[in-house]
């Protein structure tokens, strides 16, 4: 028993240290400051109550930030998992290049965000714009200097990235699928529709409960995508939640109002999160 515990926590230990040392322990210290007058230079802190938190409701940028994220995130979580549902169905068919499909499809996720933003900042400000100009289509024109279209440009680049991750999870699902039942499916007559809304969209659920989660968790806290390819702009329309914090914290020297908004990111991404996946759960069980 006493070796079976020392080898539990040799494995256990090392990895829970970690995660308190990098997560625990810097999410206290970051709930303290939230509730002091903390710029991130003076060594004097003052404690300031929950001021630092009236003033985050009082600024217009966060509540812009919220918005702008709000929406990202809607749009994000509808067209990755449609885009990697889809391209699963694609190459889990029998075809001679399905498995170079799926390194293709892959290879995107493998990118860093910045260098993916850059590229998309390329396309969307050289080659948009020259096919427009070719073709006298002047919604091409300045993608990234309006803000509606700076949000489907994000939302175009986090699914270039990240739908071939998601088609990863829903192959290894699509694959768990018994093919008799398939096969009896089509025996009876069905249609391809038919089996995928039938057959193959109930039991692919728990994949679709992981990938909202992710999709979800990584839309809120984007910040590296958003950095390199509008840089928030034009005049923060397109700035999104890390980004605002981020600018708060380092460009205006408040930390103190940084972490607080830190803070309510982490209980609205926390609390989002976990009713996401309560209701997914509960609507697997029903299944």
């Amino acid at each position: 028993m006493r070796k079976r515990n020392f080898s539990f926590w040799g494995f256990v230990g090392p990895i829970l240290l970690a995660y308190i040392v990098v997560q625990l322990i810097p999410l206290v210290i970051g709930i303290y400051y939230s509730f002091t007058d903390w710029n991130g230079i003076n060594s004097d802190v003052k404690l300031i109550g929950i001021q630092n938190y009236v003033n985050v409701f009082k600024d217009p940028t966060f509540k812009q930030s919220f918005w702008f994220t709000f929406k990202f995130t809607v749009l994000s979580i509808i067209v990755l998992n449609a885009l990697g549902f889809g391209l699963a169905l694609l190459v889990t068919r029998e075809s001679k290049i399905c498995n170079i499909l799926r390194t293709v499809f892959f290879m995107p996720n493998l990118i860093g965000g910045l260098i993916l933003g850059f590229i998309w900042q390329f396309i969307f400000t050289q080659v948009f714009s020259g096919i427009g100009k070719a073709f006298g289509q002047q919604w091409l024109l300045g993608w990234l200097s309006d803000g509606k279209t700076g949000l489907y440009g994000l939302v175009i680049l986090m699914a270039w990235q990240m739908a071939g991750y998601l088609m990863v999870i829903y192959v290894a699902s699509l694959q768990n699928i018994p093919t008799e039942l398939l096969e009896a499916a089509e025996i009876d007559g069905a249609n391809l529709f038919q089996k995928v809304k039938n057959i193959i969209f109930p039991l692919v659920r728990p994949a679709f409960t992981v990938s909202v989660f992710l999709t979800l968790a990584n839309s809120f806290k984007l910040y590296d995508q958003n950095l390199s390819l509008t840089a928030g702009g034009p005049a923060k329309a397109t700035e999104m939640l890390a980004m605002n914090i981020f600018n708060t914290a380092f460009q205006f020297n408040l930390m103190g109002v940084a972490q607080a908004k830190a803070v309510i990111f982490f209980v609205i991404v926390g609390g989002v999160s976990l009713i996401q996946l309560y209701f997914s759960k509960k609507s697997e069980v029903e299944m």
